[in-house]
């Protein structure tokens, strides 16, 4: 099983790779890679974890994931297949200082929110339909594009994901770790979870592994595990309109209905019956 850093395969002088993935699933290994990627969501849903942030994906998402931001995008399992379209690019892909020069000053300030992963939340069908194009044109004509399409994001509203910057690249040892650490916490989430038992699995102390967590991902372990729970129930409750809401807080680790709707209420705002309803 790969572990969190890798490279992106690039054909010989590519500065601009456009990437289409399609299958069952998509590449489900938290990684991190020192190209800034944008990609559109066009068919699947599921869950995201982004720098240190857990989410919901569906059809039609845009997002920009910064250099060495750790991502896995898990979709579920619909048996309906998933298909993604990326670019993979690092800032300095034309020159150094190429994106310094007058033209581009509106997008300083992109290149700086994209540090934290963001998803588009306006102009998506606009940007969805560029890079749906970018599939057969020349080099020249997807450059143009590319340029369109940093043009649109810096002028849109941009959703930040992640609440830090990762400032290094995770080496082999942490890789390994922090990848035990999420695939045992997804797999068990709807479940009693104790850091006790996560740091064995991280072979570390319960202290140490306090400690470690949250220096790598701004949040506690326990709050980490509280926001998969709560986007799960946020998925379950739009989705599944024939369960009761006692029912999905007990699917998602919850042990009584008080506490779910008093932790719902603390992330989203609103309760369990007011988000279900589009409030």
């Amino acid at each position: 099983m790969k572990v969190l850093p890798f490279s992106i395969p690039k054909p010989e002088n590519t500065t601009l790779l456009f990437q289409e993935d399609r299958g069952d699933n998509f590449f489900a290994q938290l990684h991190q890679h020192e190209e800034i990627q944008i990609s559109c969501i066009l068919k699947g849903e599921g869950t995201y974890y982004i720098g240190d942030s857990f989410g919901q994906f569906k059809k039609g998402d845009i997002f920009a994931i910064g250099q060495h931001l750790p991502h896995v995008f898990t979709n579920q399992d619909s048996g309906q297949g998933v298909h993604m379209i990326s670019l993979f690019f690092t800032p300095d892909a034309y020159g150094s200082g190429f994106f310094d020069h007058p033209e581009f000053s509106e997008f300083q300030n992109l290149f700086e929110i994209v540090k934290l992963g963001c998803q588009l939340g306006s102009n998506s069908a606009e940007s969805k339909q560029i890079m749906c194009d970018m599939r057969n044109q020349s080099a020249l004509d997807r450059f143009l594009s590319f340029i369109e399409l940093l043009q649109i994001f810096s002028r849109s509203r941009l959703l930040p994901i992640s609440s830090f910057v990762i400032k290094k690249r995770f080496g082999e040892e942490e890789g390994n770790r922090m990848r035990k650490i999420m695939e045992f916490t997804f797999a068990h989430y709807d479940r009693k979870l104790s850091v006790s038992r996560v740091a064995e699995i991280a072979s570390m102390t319960p202290n140490a592994f306090c400690r470690y967590f949250k220096q790598r991902t701004n949040k506690t372990y326990i709050n980490f595990v509280l926001e998969i729970r709560i986007g799960q129930a946020c998925r379950l409750l739009k989705q599944r309109k024939d369960l009761q809401i006692s029912e999905i807080a007990f699917q998602c680790g919850f042990n009584n209905l008080t506490n779910f709707n008093r932790k719902f209420k603390q992330l989203k705002k609103l309760t369990p019956s007011e988000f279900r309803q589009g409030g």
